[in-house]
């Protein structure tokens, strides 16, 4: 199957399925970040209706990303049975109803359980990496990876700034402010419903055919030959220092998402508006800052290896918690936000590099170490987000200890090895999609984001 794998990544085209499956999984990511974090901006707007305190607000915060620890684990196993296809087509369509239904919150305790059932469509992630996983060889899956899943990501910036500007002009139309953050999250659920339907009809499981067309013509182990997966990826060390690696990352990424707006709007006064657009930055790194985590990978692994990418994520996760650092001690509006930003790339660029080496420990398993991985990233924003609940601990402080945490991490990640076997393969299957490449017929002049030989 390595063969069939796209070499290149053409952003101009739809027809091949690999194409179609790249712009389709960042796509319906973007859309399941819009409806994760749709009601995190306008927190202090529901915060003043239902009268929460810091601790409540805290616990929804901890409920939005607890369950996706679960809801990836599953999904990771499930796409090795099932599928990309069917996976995040169900997903989608079950996952828009919860966000929906979190305008009939009218207290803490309703308000926390649909945050908490909103979290598991995070576990989309898993199957958008899984996907293109499938769908790309190894000289440019790095850079695949990264960026759809930064582009998905970006929705959790924009969002930051969408959210707030759509409850305005609900308030410009006349709808109370009781009702105009309840109808605003009915948007991105319709949008979760409509990418479910597209998302089954538009793409396939691998570039070979969906999974139970190849079982069909034996080209693929039936569900129980699949068998096995979760607890050959539970048994691998390697996996675990990603897990802590990812938490350090995305779980920074989305603990920012939940508390930033209400962190710029209590620091530093700023309008719910300004506070959105502000926290919205970061985000919206991910729009380049992930695919240069990835890319910067795919170079590194053509000439140095599988350490090499291993490298890139250690001393991404090392800039990262120094400049976490540095923004947790500014008083400053502009140093704030210039911290911010250069903490935001760092944050986004640690997890494509992350990615990158994911599809390169063991393909068999590779749906159940991306679910594994993935649920790492929620688990550190759970415990992230225990810091940020303690009514005790100022906000700045909180980013101060998880600064701390995140540096630790870049040292956990250089425990992540490689056989010289391993390496010898990983060598052979680069040298193998760079030739394929390099013979293959493409129309010129198509913008492409794959690293060059």
């Amino acid at each position: 199957m390595l063969y069939e794998k796209a070499v290149a990544i053409r952003l101009s085209e739809f027809r091949t399925p690999a194409m179609r499956t790249f712009h389709m999984t960042w796509l319906a990511f973007f859309l399941c970040f819009f409806g994760w974090f749709g009601i995190a901006p306008l927190m202090a707007v529901v915060r003043d209706e239902l009268g929460l305190t810091k601790a409540q607000v805290g616990n929804t915060v901890i409920a939005s990303v607890a369950i996706t620890v679960l809801a990836r684990l599953l999904l990771g196993w499930l796409c090795d049975r099932v599928g990309p296809r069917r996976c995040y087509s169900v997903l989608l369509v079950l996952g828009a109803l919860p966000v929906m239904g979190i305008g009939f919150a009218h207290d803490y305790t309703s308000f926390l359980i649909c945050r908490l059932l909103i979290g598991a469509i995070g576990a989309s992630f898993v199957i958008t990496q899984y996907h293109t996983s499938q769908m790309f060889a190894p000289n440019c899956v790095g850079t695949a990876n990264a960026t759809t899943a930064g582009w998905g990501n970006l929705g959790g910036g924009i969002t930051q700034m969408a959210m707030p500007l759509l409850f305005a002009a609900l308030l410009g139309l006349g709808v109370g402010q009781h009702w105009a953050w309840r109808l605003a999250m009915v948007v991105p659920g319709v949008l979760l419903m409509a990418a479910g339907v597209a998302y089954y009809f538009l793409t396939q499981d691998t570039p070979s055919g969906n999974f139970e067309d190849l079982r069909a013509r034996g080209e693929l182990a039936t569900s129980s030959g699949r068998s096995g997966t979760f607890m050959t990826a539970m048994r691998e060390p390697r996996v675990w220092a990603l897990f802590v690696a990812y938490g350090a990352c995305f779980g920074v990424e989305l603990t920012i998402n939940n508390v930033a707006a209400l962190y710029f709007h209590d620091s530093f006064k700023l309008s719910v508006q300004g506070a959105g657009i502000v926290a919205g930055l970061h985000g919206s790194m991910n729009i380049f800052a992930r695919t240069l985590g990835g890319f910067v990978s795919d170079r590194i692994g053509m000439s140095h290896g599988l350490r090499g990418r291993v490298t890139v994520l250690a001393g991404a996760l090392f800039c990262e918690g120094v400049l976490l650092f540095g923004f947790s001690r500014m008083g400053l509006l502009p140093a704030a936000v210039t911290f911010y930003i250069a903490f935001s790339l760092f944050v986004s660029a640690s997890c494509g590099a992350t990615y990158a080496i994911v599809p390169m420990l063991n393909k068999r398993a590779l749906g159940s170490i991306a679910g594994i991985v993935g649920a790492g990233g929620n688990m550190g924003a759970v415990l992230a987000g225990l810091l940020f609940r303690n009514e005790l601990l100022r906000t700045a402080d909180a980013f101060s200890f998880l600064s701390i945490a995140v540096t630790v991490s870049s040292v956990v990640a250089l425990l992540v090895r490689f056989s010289p076997e391993e390496e010898r393969v990983a060598r052979l299957e680069m040298d193998a999609s760079l030739r394929a490449r390099a013979a293959s017929e493409v129309a010129s002049g198509g913008l492409q984001l794959e690293p060059a030989e």
